[in-house]
């Protein structure tokens, strides 16, 4: 799962960091947060200032030479 943290344009409310989220969605008006349910998170995109993944990215193993 990821997570990302949304900064708001600076002087308005406070960042948002959203967790377990699987995926993120933009289009000319909104940022969409979905998860395993359905949408987790949606803020206008003229509210947001900047979005980042934050988490660790997930490795996966190797397939074994068996």
């Amino acid at each position: 799962m990821a997570a990302y943290l949304i900064r708001h344009r600076q002087g308005e409310h406070g960042d948002i960091l959203a967790e377990d989220v699987d995926t993120l969605t933009l289009n000319d008006h909104w940022a969409i947060l979905h998860d395993h349910v359905g949408i987790a998170f949606a803020i206008p995109i003229d509210h947001v200032a900047s979005i980042e993944r934050v988490d660790e990215p997930q490795v996966q193993p190797a397939p074994s030479k068996e």
